[in-house]
């Protein structure tokens, strides 16, 4: 997970990409499970969409149900992967809220064709290596996804 730094605290929330065979890996984090997973969104669309340019198209409501933190975090990305397969519209801004069936994901959208495609598309949620899990300042997940 993330380097943290003496100063760091539960607000602190980012995400990167790290090193991979192949495939996209990425690792997030957040001071709570829904900010973790909307940081985890964050890092898929930017790993291949750049979206300054793009313009808003409207905002999407999905509801997610899981019944695990793993079920969370694969559904939320899963979400993202499949409303870009069907509506060609990506997230410019993701908020996640927990409900009792899992959690209702929001998100500022925006046509994929006013986007700078930067990388590979994202095919799906691999759960080899999947992890997602509260850690003494807040929340982190590392997932790989299939490009």
């Amino acid at each position: 997970m993330p380097a943290r730094h003496a100063m760091s605290t539960a607000a602190d929330a980012g995400h990167r990409i790290v090193p991979h065979t192949a495939d996209l890996r990425l690792e997030a984090w957040g001071p709570t499970r829904e900010r973790c997973a909307a940081e985890a969104v964050r890092a898929l669309v930017g790993s291949f969409a750049d979206l300054e340019a793009a313009q808003p198209v409207g905002t999407r409501e999905r509801a997610v149900v899981a019944t695990s933190d793993s079920d969370l975090l694969v559904a939320v990305l899963d979400e993202i992967i499949y409303h870009l397969d069907t509506a060609r519209e990506l997230p410019s801004r993701a908020e996640v809220t927990a409900t009792p069936e899992g959690a209702r994901l929001r998100f500022e959208a925006v046509d994929i064709a006013g986007a700078v495609l930067i990388g590979p598309v994202p095919k799906a949620v691999s759960l080899h290596e999947l992890r997602f899990e509260p850690t003494l300042d807040g929340w982190c997940c590392s997932v790989t996804v299939d490009v």
